[in-house]
């Protein structure tokens, strides 16, 4: 499964057809599911998981190559424009 989705990631945005990518606004995810199963359910109607579209905008997905969470990152994020909310 790894190798398959490391190939829809170098996929070139200027190769993208916005007809043929999924919007994800259609994707259903049924949470009685055990968790493996909600993956490859949402993999299979997503497509491309890099890659897709919300209506006519196209969303491209890529992650840094770090140990940082996202999570330690919004707390970074959030705590260093705090200040600048205050004032």
């Amino acid at each position: 499964m790894k190798d398959m989705l490391d190939s829809l990631n170098i996929q070139p945005p200027e190769h993208v057809n916005l007809a043929e990518l999924a919007d994800i606004r259609d994707v259903k995810i049924d949470l009685s599911l055990p968790k493996e199963e909600r993956v490859k359910s949402y993999l299979v109607q997503i497509k491309n998981p890099y890659c897709y579209r919300y209506g006519d905008i196209i969303v491209r997905v890529s992650f840094a190559d770090t140990e940082a969470s996202l999570e330690d990152r919004l707390k970074q994020y959030l705590l260093s424009h705090a200040g600048s909310a205050l004032s």
